[in-house]
C-alpha cells in the first residue's frame, strides 16, 4: 500500500469517503458568504435569536438539530431538486427583498446543491481512475459553470442580507438615542413638582412617543426599559399628580399586562417549544412597552408573567439539553477515535511493513468514524479537522518515507555532526552552569534525532561523547569549592523558614507581622544559591509557610466581611427592591473578579519558570489566582443568601 492508499491520501482528502458526512447548512452557507440563522440557547429571561455568519469547511457536517432534519424529510419544501431547479430557485430568491429571503431556504438549497455536486465529482473521479494509467494525483475536476453562477447569486443574496442588517442596526441605534432623550426629559419633569398639572399631558405624549419608537440594540434593551420604567414610576409615585388620571393609566396598563399573561398561558399548550419561545420574546417586548400598574398588584402581575416565562424557558432549555446529550455522546466517541489515532506513533517507523500495518489501523478508525452521528456544531467541526489533520499527516509522512528515506538518514547525520562541532566548541568553556545546561539540552536533542547510516553511527557518537565528557571532567575539578558556600546558604535559608514559622505561630499585630514578613522575604532573596539537589525542596518549604500566613490573614478578613454582609441583609429585611439592587451589584463584582482570574490564567501560559525570580513570580500569580477563586466562592454564597430571601 503506497501511492494508491484509498480514502485519505493527502492529495485526495477533499473527495475521500471519510469526508462524506452530510453538508452542513451553516457551513455550506459560510463557504459562499451567505448568512444563516443560528438558534442560540435561552438565558433566564427570553432573548432574541441571533443571526450570524460562521466560517467552516464546505463539506463539514451540519449543526442544525435532528428535529429540523426530521421535519425536512416530511415537508414538501425539502424535496430533492435537480441542480438546474436549485439554480432557478436561488435566482428567484436573489431578486427578492432581503426580508423576503428565508435563510432556511438558502441553507436547504445549498445543502442539496453541494450534495449533487459532490456526487458528480465522486463519479467523475471514479471514471477517471477506471482508465488504466490514471492516478489520483493527476485528477483535475471539470469546472462547473452552474456552480459559478450559483456562487454569484449567493453573493447577491449575502450582500442584500448584510445591507439589511446594517440598516436595522442603524435604526436601532437611532431609536436608542431617541428613547434616551425621552427618559432624560421625563426625569427633568418629575423634579418639577409645581407644574405637574401643566406637564402631565406632555408626559403622556412622551410615553406615546416612547412606545411608538422601534427596537433598540439588544445590549441596551433591558437597561433602556428599566430606566424608562424608573422615570415614569418616579413621575407617578413621587409627585402629587391627579389621582384620577394616574388611576386611569394604571388601570389601562394593568388590563394590557393581564392580556399578556393570558397569552403566555396559551403558550403552555404550544407543542413546538421553539415557536413558543419566540412568541414569548414578543410578549416580553410588549410587556416592556407598557407603563406601570398600581403598586398593590405590581408584584403579583409580574410574578404570574415571570412564572409562565420560567416554565416556557425551562421547556426550551430541556429541549436543548436533550439534544446536547446525544451530541455529547457522539462527541465523546469521536474524541476517543481522535485520541486513538493520535496515540499511534508513526514518527519512528522505519520499514515498509511497519507503515503498511499502521495504515490498516488508520483505515479501521475511518470506518468507525463514518458510523457516528453529529456532535455540536463547534465541536463537530473541530473534531473533524482534528481527525483529518492526523490522518493527513500520517499519509503525507508515509509518502515522504517511501520517497526520501535516504535523505532522512543524511539529514540526521548532518544534525549530529553539527551537535558534535558545537560540543567541541564548548568543551573548554569555564561558564560551568550555562555550558552544562546547554550540553544537557544538546544531549536531549541528540536522542530525538533519528538513525544515521550504520557506517557513521559509532563514529559520530564517540565524537560527541568525548567532547561532553571532557567538559564535565573539567567542571568537576573546578567547582568543588562552590559546594561549601551553597551548603552555608542552605542553612541560612532553613533558619529564615524557622523564623517564618514562628511568625505564623505567634500571630502578632497585622501591621507588625506584615513588616516582619516583608523583611524576611527580602533577606531570603539576598541569600545566594543552594545545592541544586536541595533547591526545589527548600523553596517549596519557604512558599508553603508564606502562603499559610497570607491564607490565615485572608480567612480572617473574609469571615469579618461575611458577618458584615449578614448584618446588612438583616437590615434590608423584606425590601425586595434593595435586595435586587444588592444582588445586581454582587453580580457585577463577580464578573469583574472572574475577568481578572481569566487574565491571570491566560498570562500563566506565557511565563517560563527558568530562574529563581521567574519562579517566584509564577507562585505569586498562583497565590493571587487562589485569592480570586476564594472571592468568587464568597460572592456565590452571598448571592445565594439574597436569592433565598427573594
Amino acid at each position: 500500500m503506497e501511492l494508491n492508499d484509498p480514502i485519505l491520501k493527502p492529495e485526495e482528502a477533499k473527495d475521500t469517503t471519510m469526508n462524506q458526512e452530510p453538508i452542513s447548512v451553516a457551513e455550506t452557507a459560510n463557504a459562499e458568504g451567505a448568512e444563516v440563522v443560528e438558534m442560540t440557547e435561552p438565558s433566564v429571561v427570553a432573548a432574541p435569536v441571533s443571526e450570524e455568519t460562521m466560517e467552516a469547511p464546505m463539506a463539514a457536517q451540519s449543526d442544525e438539530s435532528d428535529v429540523a432534519a426530521n421535519e425536512a424529510e416530511e415537508h414538501p419544501r425539502h424535496r430533492i431538486l435537480t441542480k438546474d431547479e436549485i439554480l432557478n430557485e436561488v435566482r428567484r430568491l436573489s431578486v427578492l427583498e432581503a426580508n423576503e429571503i428565508s435563510a432556511e431556504d438558502i441553507s436547504r438549497l445549498k445543502q442539496q446543491f453541494y450534495s449533487l455536486r459532490n456526487e458528480e465529482l465522486r463519479a467523475e473521479r471514479e471514471e477517471f481512475l477506471s482508465v488504466e494509467g490514471n492516478t489520483s494525483e493527476a485528477f483535475v475536476p471539470t469546472p462547473d459553470p452552474v456552480e459559478d453562477t450559483f456562487k454569484d447569486l449567493l453573493g447577491v443574496i449575502r450582500d442584500k442580507k448584510a445591507a439589511q442588517r446594517a440598516a436595522v442596526e442603524a435604526e436601532q441605534q437611532a431609536n436608542y438615542e431617541r428613547k434616551q432623550a425621552i427618559i432624560a426629559k421625563l426625569v427633568e419633569m418629575s423634579a418639577d413638582a409645581d407644574n405637574v398639572n401643566r406637564v402631565f399631558s406632555e408626559v403622556r405624549d412622551l410615553q406615546a412617543q416612547f412606545k411608538e419608537i422601534g427596537e433598540v440594540p439588544q445590549q441596551y434593551s433591558s437597561e433602556i426599559w428599566k430606566n424608562y420604567q424608573d422615570a415614569v414610576e418616579k413621575f407617578y409615585d413621587q409627585l402629587k399628580i391627579n389621582k384620577e388620571l394616574r388611576d386611569y393609566d394604571f388601570k389601562k396598563n394593568l388590563a394590557d399586562k393581564e392580556a399578556l399573561v393570558a397569552e403566555a398561558e396559551k403558550l403552555q399548550a404550544e407543542e413546538d417549544v421553539i415557536v413558543a419561545f419566540k412568541k414569548l420574546q414578543e410578549l416580553h417586548d410588549q410587556w416592556r412597552a407598557i407603563g406601570p400598574v398600581p403598586k398593590d398588584v405590581r408584584e403579583e402581575i409580574w410574578g404570574k408573567f415571570k412564572e409562565l416565562s420560567t416554565s416556557i424557558n425551562k421547556r426550551y432549555q430541556d429541549f436543548f439539553v436533550e439534544r446536547k446529550a446525544k451530541e455529547r455522546e457522539n462527541e465523546e466517541a469521536k474524541i476517543a477515535i481522535c485520541e486513538r489515532v493520535e496515540a499511534l506513533d508513526f514518527s519512528s517507523l522505519g520499514t515498509y511493513a511497519a507503515w503498511d500495518n499502521m495504515t490498516k489501523e488508520f483505515m479501521e478508525a475511518q470506518a468507525d468514524w463514518k458510523k457516528l452521528g453529529f456532535a455540536s456544531r463547534k465541536a463537530n467541526a473541530e473534531l473533524f479537522a482534528r481527525f483529518r489533520s492526523i490522518c493527513d499527516k500520517f499519509f503525507a509522512a508515509k509518502a515522504e518515507f517511501f520517497k526520501q528515506m535516504k535523505d532522512v538518514l543524511a539529514s540526521n547525520l548532518e544534525r549530529k555532526i553539527a551537535l558534535c562541532e558545537r560540543a567541541e566548541a564548548l568543551k573548554d568553556s569555564t561558564d560551568w552552569r550555562a555550558t552544562a545546561d546547554e550540553l544537557s539540552r544538546m544531549q536531549k536533542e541528540w536522542k530525538t534525532i533519528g538513525a544515521v547510516a550504520k557506517k557513521y553511527s559509532d563514529q559520530v557518537w564517540h565524537r560527541f561523547l568525548a567532547a561532553c565528557d571532557y567538559f564535565f571532567e573539567q567542571k568537576k575539578k573546578n567547582t568543588s569549592g562552590t559546594r561549601r558556600n551553597e551548603r552555608a546558604n542552605l542553612e541560612q535559608k532553613q533558619e529564615i523558614i524557622e523564623r517564618l514559622k514562628a511568625l505564623d505561630a505567634d500571630a502578632p499585630e497585622r501591621e507588625v507581622a506584615i513588616k516582619t514578613l516583608k523583611d524576611l522575604q527580602s533577606e531570603w532573596q539576598s541569600v545566594g544559591h543552594v545545592p541544586f539537589a536541595e533547591k526545589d525542596a527548600i523553596y517549596d518549604a519557604y512558599r508553603t509557610v508564606v502562603n499559610r500566613i497570607y491564607s490565615k490573614w485572608d480567612n480572617a478578613r473574609r469571615g469579618s466581611r461575611m458577618e458584615s454582609f449578614e448584618s446588612t441583609l438583616s437590615e434590608i429585611g423584606g425590601d425586595t427592591n434593595r435586595l435586587y439592587r444588592e444582588r445586581e451589584r454582587l453580580l457585577r463584582v463577580y464578573e469583574q473578579r472572574r475577568g481578572e482570574l481569566n487574565t491571570y490564567e491566560n498570562n500563566m501560559g506565557f511565563l517560563s519558570a527558568r530562574s529563581k525570580n521567574a519562579d517566584s513570580m509564577l507562585r505569586d500569580m498562583q497565590r493571587r489566582m487562589q485569592r480570586l477563586k476564594d472571592d468568587l466562592a464568597e460572592l456565590e454564597i452571598k448571592i445565594k443568601a439574597i436569592d433565598s430571601k427573594l
